[in-house]
Order: C-alpha cells, then structure tokens, then sequence
C-alpha cells in the first residue's frame, strides 16, 4: 500500500509512476477525492461522538425534571453517531479500495515502458561473448529430449495423474534438482539468511498485503472451502512472518524460504507446453529480507550478487536486466532479472527474479520499527530467487555433450554423491 502522506503531499510523484508502469494515472485522483471524503466523515462522527459524550455529562448533572428530555435529546444523537460512523467505515473501504489500484511508486531509473523495453545491465558466462553466446559444437537437443533420455523426468505418467502442466522427476533428475536447492541453501546460509520451511496455504490477508490478490489473483490458487490460498512463491509466508510485529532492525532480518510453489499459469495457453519450464508445480529456495528503508537498494544490489554467485557456481551463460516499469508487478519499486542461455530456443529465459518492494508490503502487512526518531514507521521488504526447478533447463541444454550425457557443473556434484556425468539409459 502507498504511503498517504506522499498521496496528500506528492500527488504528481505517483501519478508519474503510474504513467511510466502504463496504469491508468486517475486511480491516484480518485484516492485523492476518497481520501478527502474519509477525513470528513471522520472528523464530522468524531464531533458527533464529543458532543454525546459532553450531552451524557449533563444528564447526569441534571435535575429529576430536566432528566427525561435530555434522555430523548441523548438517544437521538446515540443514532446519528451510529449513522455518522457507518458512513465514516464506508468511507474508510472506499479509501481503501482506491489506494490498492495504485501500485508501489517505481524507483528512478528503473527503464519506463511494457516488458519489451527491459535494460540490459550485463552478460555473463563461460562461453559468453559481449552480447553473444558461443554456440555449441553440434546441433544441440531440447531439455525434454535430453531428460527423458537421461531418465530424469517423466512428462507423460505426470499428466496422466494430473494433467497438463505437471511432472515427475525421477533418479537423477530428482537429484539434480535437490543438488540445486542444497547448493543454494548453503550459499545463502553463508550470507546470512536463516533456513525456514514456509506454510504454502496461506490466508486471504496475507496473499492480499504482498500483493498477489490484484492483477495476478487468476495465477492463484483458492481454496473456497477453507478460505485459504495455495501460494505461488514462498515469499507470501515469508513476508507475512512477521506481519504485525515490531522489529529489531539493528542488523537486518534475511530467511531463506524453501517450499513446493503452485501456479495455475492463467493466460498462458499454448505457451511452454512442453517440459517443465512453466508448470503449475515446483521447488524453489526464495530470499527474503526485512530492512530500513534507506538500506533498502544496496539490500537489493546484494540479493542480485547472490543470484549472480549461484549461477557462476553453475557455470551457466545468462544476462542480468534491469525490468521495465510495465513488468514489474504492484508491489516492486525495481527488479531485476537473470535470465539463462537456452540453446535449443536460441533465446535467453527468466531463471530468477529480485524485487525492492520499499515499503509497500510492509504497510499493508503492518510490519514496523522504531527509527531514530523513536517512531514506529513500516519496514522495507525484498525478495529473491536462490535456486528453483526451471533451472535444471538451463543446466540440461547448457551442459549437455554431443552424446547426449550431460556434464554436472563441479560445483554441484557433492551434492550429487560425486556424479560428474549424467548417461543417457537406452
């Protein structure tokens, strides 16, 4: 949620925000018109509720004969201060609504325009060159091909007992997508992130303040029945950890969430269909950090130095961008993207993501601490992936061989009992 100070003071700092995100600039005049109208429901039930109280003062100063009337005269105002505050309450959710249209206010120099228009901040690995990836040797296969011949993954049995969209990773896919997850597990844990098992159902206030209940509630799935949603990234339970809390923020809080994700992929028929790039179900390892506002970018340059290690470590070509403001979500302020080489597609696609929400989650989420002043002011929250599922796809394609083995990067093959080669099962 913004901040209604900026709202009443800096009116033309989110309308500016909301032009360069392409949303629509008159959701901050109606927050504005809404807000002005809830400060004068407010104020006229507050005099309301002074004046019953001074009125129930004299009624009990007053004489036997003076009694009845001011009893009437006290029953009359009791209505109209019950009338005066349901007003104010309506007027309270109009504010409310009002402000939820308007997203976080975008960071300066975070690129405008729609997902096109992404920066590129740098490329990087073993075979890139400036812009360029060095093509491999030989005509390379996709992961699906690569997988179901490694016996890694088995696509069919997986939509024969859920549908489209879902999987089963077997033998040595199992164990490279768990190496993943431990490999970044301990690199996180080396920076200082605190290991957390999250809940992945989560209730409707939660999915509400990190955002996810706005422009991507059809990505998410409900359950009616217990009113509880399953989440599509840890980061829900992990911003929601400390909701209503107030905070030691001496040093700041890091966790490293790992859970099973849940994505219904709404809007994305047709797209990625074959293999696990884009299902409705995987493991991801997910950074979160609660910080002072002003430490807040500098936090958010370290999330992506994490990334950035565990793809090194993975030994894998990607690109870093700096995601336009039409990408970027209601709750981020600035993302960036890493995006991996994948050879079979002769394009690059998301691996992880990192996200500078300022304040935004945190206010909705009622998640404090005293600053300097002694005041009792929202946090700042940001978000990172470690590792996930979709990265075996890059690691598959990248590191496959022209026998069709795949070669496990040294860094993960501790993790794999000392396997260095993945062979393909006739």
């Amino acid at each position: 949620m913004i901040d209604l100070q900026v709202l009443r003071e800096h009116p033309d700092t989110l309308r500016a925000s909301q032009e360069r995100r392409g949303d629509p600039v008159h959701h901050v005049d109606a927050a504005i018109e809404a807000d002005v109208l809830r400060r004068s429901t407010l104020s006229e039930f507050e005099q309301l509720r002074a004046e019953q109280n001074a009125h129930a003062s004299k009624v009990g100063k007053a004489s036997k004969e003076e009694r009845p009337a001011l009893i009437a005269e006290a029953k009359d105002l009791a209505q109209r201060v019950k009338d005066a505050q349901a007003i104010a309450n309506d007027a309270q959710a109009a504010l409310d609504t009002a402000v939820q249209r308007i997203a976080n206010v975008v960071i300066d120099g975070v690129p405008a325009g729609e997902e096109e228009n992404f920066e590129v901040l740098q490329h990087s690995g073993p075979r890139t060159h400036g812009e360029t990836v060095e093509p491999l040797a030989f005509e390379p296969k996709d992961h699906v091909e690569l997988g179901e011949n490694l016996r890694a993954f088995d696509l069919a049995r997986g939509a024969k007992v859920s549908g489209t969209r879902f999987y089963y990773l077997t033998g040595p896919g199992m164990r490279l997508e768990l190496a993943l997850m431990l490999l970044a597990l301990d690199r996180t844990a080396e920076a200082g992130c605190i290991p957390l098992v999250t809940p992945t159902l989560v209730r409707p206030e939660i999915m509400q303040g990190t955002g996810f209940l706005g422009e991507h509630a059809s990505e998410v799935y409900y359950l009616p029945a217990d009113d509880l949603y399953l989440t599509g990234t840890s980061e829900v339970a992990l911003a929601g950890y400390h909701s209503d809390e107030i905070l030691d923020l001496t040093e700041p809080k890091r966790y490293a969430g790992w859970s099973t994700c849940y994505r219904r992929e709404a809007g994305s028929a047709g797209k990625d269909t074959r293999g696990i790039l884009r299902v409705h179900q995987f493991n991801k390892l997910e950074m979160f950090s609660f910080v002072r506002p002003e430490d807040a970018e500098r936090e958010h340059e370290r999330m992506r130095d994490i990334q950035i290690d565990l793809l090194d470590a993975c030994e894998l070509d990607y690109r870093v961008i700096d995601v336009a403001a039409g990408d970027l979500g209601t709750s981020a302020a600035r993302k960036f993207d890493i995006e991996a080489w994948v050879p079979s597609q002769q394009t690059y696609r998301e691996l992880t993501s990192t996200s500078n929400c300022t304040t935004f989650q945190a206010r909705r989420l009622g998640t404090r601490f005293k600053n300097d002043d002694g005041k009792n002011v929202p946090v700042a929250t940001l978000n990172g992936t470690a590792a996930t599922t979709r990265w075996m796809v890059a690691i598959l394609e990248q590191h496959q061989q022209a026998d069709g083995s795949v070669r496990i990067p040294a860094a993960l093959r501790p993790y794999m009992g000392g396997v260095d080669v993945l062979e393909p099962i006739a």
